[in-house]
C-alpha cells in the first residue's frame, strides 16, 4: 500500500509541478492536444468531420469552416479549446460551434461556455463591422455548445448540462441556510415562536424542523419559476471513452483516434508510473510508446508523429496540471477539510438539533470519511 504523503511532501510536490507549468508558460505550444488536432487551419477537414458527427450531416466543403478559437481566454493555463464558424452554405444559417475537451467532469461548463460565447460574439460583431447600437436587428450565428468528456468517472453517453442548475443550487443553499437560521432563532424564543422560514415563500410546512428532499426540490423549482431567469445555457456533454457514443465516434475517425490515443497514453502512464515513480522521463516514455503503438491506418498518425515534440509537451503539461489539482485536493483533505467539516457538522447539530449522521447526510460526506469525523466529534 502506498505511503501517505505528509503535508510538507505534498507542498514540495505541488511547487515542483507548478514550476513545470510556469516554466512552459512562454512556449509556443499552449493548446490542449484536442485543440492542436482539430483547431489548426490545415486540419479543417477534421473540424468539419467533427461538425458532421455532432449534427448528423455529411458536408464536404471545408471552405465553410472558419476557425475562430479565442487565443486569450485562459483556464488553468490553457486557452479555450476549439471554436469555429460554419457558413450558411452548409445550412440556412451560420453556426458558432464551441467545443471543449474535459478529462475531469466539470458541472460549471455552462457558465464557462457562456463566457466564451460572449467573447466570440463580440469578436464576430467587430470583425463583421456590425453596429450593435443601430436600429437594424443584427443577424447572428446560432451557438452550439459541446463538451467531449474522456475522464475516468463513469458518465452516460450524453448529458445535458444547464446553467439553470447553478441557479437551483443558489436557491437550494439559501433555503437550507434560512431553515438553519430560523430554527436557531426559534430555539432562543421562550414563547416557542413559529418557524417562519417558508411563511413568506408559501411553504405550508414552515413549522417543520427541516425540509425533506421532495419538499426542498419542489420549493426550489417554485422559486426558480417565480424568479424566471432571463438567461439559460445548455451544453451537450458527450462521453468519448471506449464503449460510449459509438455513433458519433464512428462518424468522425479523427475523434475516435484521438480518444484511442488519450486512453493509450493514460494506460501507458498507469503501467510505468506509481505513487512514487512519476518522473518526467517515465511519463515521456509512456507518451512515446502510445505514439509508436498507434496503428498505421490512423488518419491522425502522420500529424501526431510529425509533431511528436509538441504532442509530448501538451500531454506532459495536461498530466502535470491534473496531478497538481489532485494534490491540491489531497492537501485540502489533510490540512483543512477535516477541521472545516467538523465545524460544519457541529453547527448543524447545534442549530438544527440533528444527529451527526443526519448532518453528514446533508453535507454529502462520503461513508469512508465518516469514521474519522465521528472520532473528532467525540474528542470535542
Amino acid at each position: 500500500m502506498p505511503k501517505k504523503k505528509t503535508y510538507e511532501e505534498l507542498k514540495a510536490r505541488i511547487r515542483e509541478l507548478e514550476s513545470r507549468l510556469n516554466g512552459s508558460a512562454n512556449r509556443d505550444y499552449k493548446s490542449r492536444l484536442f485543440s492542436f488536432i482539430f483547431g489548426r487551419d490545415e486540419n479543417r477537414q477534421w473540424a468539419l468531420s467533427l461538425y458532421n458527427a455532432i449534427h448528423g450531416t455529411s458536408h464536404q466543403d471545408i471552405s465553410a469552416i472558419t476557425i475562430n478559437t479565442i487565443e486569450d481566454v485562459v483556464y488553468m493555463g490553457m486557452k479555450n479549446d476549439l471554436s469555429f464558424l460554419v457558413s450558411e452554405t452548409v445550412s440556412l444559417y451560420r453556426s458558432m460551434e464551441l467545443y471543449e475537451q474535459q478529462s475531469t467532469f466539470n458541472p460549471n461548463m455552462p457558465v464557462r461556455e457562456f463566457m466564451y460565447a460572449a467573447r466570440l460574439y463580440d469578436k464576430f460583431i467587430h470583425s463583421s463591422r456590425l453596429n450593435r447600437y443601430g436600429k437594424k436587428l443584427l443577424p447572428l450565428p446560432i451557438p452550439k455548445l459541446v463538451v467531449f468528456y474522456n475522464g475516468t468517472d463513469e458518465k452516460e453517453d450524453e448529458t445535458v448540462l444547464s446553467l439553470s442548475d447553478a441557479f437551483r443550487e443558489e436557491i437550494r443553499q439559501n433555503i437550507l441556510l434560512r431553515y438553519s437560521e430560523n430554527r436557531k432563532n426559534a430555539d432562543k424564543e421562550i414563547s416557542g415562536s413559529k418557524n417562519t422560514c417558508f411563511e413568506h415563500s408559501g411553504c405550508e410546512n414552515s413549522d417543520k424542523a427541516e425540509p425533506d428532499d421532495a419538499q426542498l426540490s419542489a420549493e426550489t423549482e417554485r422559486i426558480l419559476r417565480e424568479a424566471c431567469p432571463d438567461i439559460e445555457v445548455k451544453v451537450r456533454m458527450i462521453n468519448i471513452n471506449r464503449g460510449h457514443s459509438p455513433d458519433i465516434l464512428c462518424a468522425c475517425r479523427p475523434l475516435e483516434e484521438y480518444a484511442w490515443f488519450v486512453a493509450q497514453v493514460r494506460n501507458s502512464m498507469a503501467s510505468c508510473t506509481g505513487p512514487d515513480n512519476n518522473t518526467q522521463a517515465d511519463i515521456g516514455s509512456a507518451i512515446d510508446r502510445a505514439i509508436d503503438e498507434m496503428p498505421d491506418d490512423f488518419v491522425i498518425k502522420k500529424f501526431i508523429t510529425a509533431n511528436r515534440a509538441e504532442v509530448k509537451d501538451m500531454c506532459l503539461t495536461e498530466y502535470n496540471e491534473a496531478e497538481t489539482m489532485e494534490l491540491l485536493k489531497e492537501e485540502g483533505r489533510q490540512e483543512g477539510t477535516h477541521e472545516t467539516r467538523l465545524l460544519d457538522i457541529k453547527n448543524l447539530m447545534d442549530c438544527m438539533q440533528w444527529t451527526a449522521e443526519k448532518a453528514m447526510d446533508v453535507l454529502k460526506i462520503p461513508q469512508n470519511q465518516r469514521a474519522a469525523l465521528y472520532t473528532g466529534l467525540s474528542k470535542n
